[in-house]
């Protein structure tokens, strides 16, 4: 059998609906999520974003050819140099100062989740990084297109439309396809062992997902 990430998705349907259309997310494209709720998943996902970082760090260690090596360095830039100063501005139209972001404590699911990635790239090879750091990039990306597909969100007036935009923007789809070819390349050589393997990663790590998404809807730490 030639394995997809498709496949992947297909063994945790239940968990990955329940990512995708977390009551955080319909609320959001709804525009009724209340505004404290999304503030506190923006700091947090602040937090997130470095730790996102040091996962492409990881990812340059665990690379074994220079295209890899290379797409590990390009994603650490993007974060480092774009998104992570998309951000600060994002906060701080919201009413959060850089100065507020650098002294945030980590919210457990904050906690759960990153140190669930670098752990499994730590003990893991470079696909192992890959899957586990996959819901929250295909994720996102397949997120905003569900949104936008559906018929209770907001594009007028809503004040978490530019969340929806950036996720569904050219790049951001365009670095999730490049994702999934990556993963379609090298999840079509395993046999069925492995593949179980990353099945269980790929879980845990929705799970977690779905977890960050709880946290901003109670706002908890």
């Amino acid at each position: 059998m030639t394995y997809r990430f498709a496949d992947l998705k297909a063994t945790c349907q239940d968990d990955w609906r329940a990512y995708c259309e977390h009551d955080f997310v319909t609320q959001l494209g709804a525009g009724n999520l209340a505004p404290e709720a999304f503030r506190h998943y923006l700091q947090q996902d602040y937090l997130f974003l470095i730790h996102f970082a040091r996962a492409y760090a990881l990812a340059a260690y665990k690379s074994r050819t220079l295209a890899e090596l290379r797409q590990a360095y390009d994603a650490l830039r993007t974060i480092l140099d774009v998104e992570l100063d998309l951000h600060v501005g994002y906060c701080r139209e919201w009413g959060i100062s850089e100065d507020d972001l650098a002294r945030l404590p980590e919210a457990r699911a904050t906690l759960a989740y990153t140190r669930y990635v670098l752990d499994t790239g730590s003990r893991g090879d470079l696909l192992d990084l890959h899957v586990a750091l996959a819901p929250c990039l295909i994720g996102y990306g397949e997120i905003a297109n569900w949104l936008t597909a559906q018929s209770f969100t907001r594009h007028d007036g809503n004040p978490y439309a530019n969340w929806i935009a950036m996720y569904a923007s050219d790049d951001f789809q365009q670095a999730m396809r490049a994702e999934i070819a990556w993963l379609d390349e090298r999840l079509a050589a395993l046999d069925a062992s492995r593949f179980e393997q990353l099945v269980t990663i790929f879980r845990d790590a929705t799970r977690l997902e779905i977890d960050f998404w709880q946290m901003g809807l109670n706002q908890s730490f």
